[in-house]
């Protein structure tokens, strides 16, 4: 890491101590310590960290952060020990919200070999209610029918 990148990471954390109400700046003011208590990591790595002198380990950010209010994953980044692109937000991996899996989709999450996706598909299938469109076939409507009277 470069200094200049220390430098912008360690003046964001100031930052974000200082909006917290811990008082970093004033040699008595107990903010590092408290801080440090807090988050259950050593003093010294926190005044490293302001001091410009080391970048703190994945477990001092990953107990810094809840305290300042930010992500471990803003940390990270802001430390430029990983992009946006490596460690993706939650959000950016969901699907679009319209989206309706399909019986195939869960088979293949759930490890199904593509030789016994037709068997799982259809054995799957046996155990849901008949969907609207299957309405017109009396026997299905009875079957479900009769699964909920049994389930009363």
């Amino acid at each position: 890491m470069s200094t200049q990148g220390l430098d912008e990471f360690a003046a964001w954390v100031e930052g974000l101590m200082r909006a917290r109400g811990y008082d970093i700046d004033s040699p008595r003011g107990g903010g590092k310590s408290r801080i440090a208590d807090e988050a259950g990591v050593h003093r010294a790595a926190v005044t490293r960290l302001l001091q410009r002198q080391s970048m703190p380990d994945l477990e001092t950010m990953r107990r810094i952060a809840p305290l300042l209010g930010v992500s471990v994953r803003d940390m990270l980044i802001r430390s430029g020990r990983v992009t946006p692109e490596e460690l993706p937000a939650a959000a950016d991996l969901l699907p679009p919200s319209d989206w309706q899996p399909t019986m195939e989709d869960f088979a293949r999450w759930l490890g199904v070999p593509d030789e016994r996706m037709d068997v799982f598909v259809k054995v799957v299938h046996q155990f849901l209610e008949p969907e609207p469109a299957d309405a017109g076939d009396g026997r299905a409507v009875a079957a479900a029918e009769a699964r909920r009277a049994a389930q009363d």
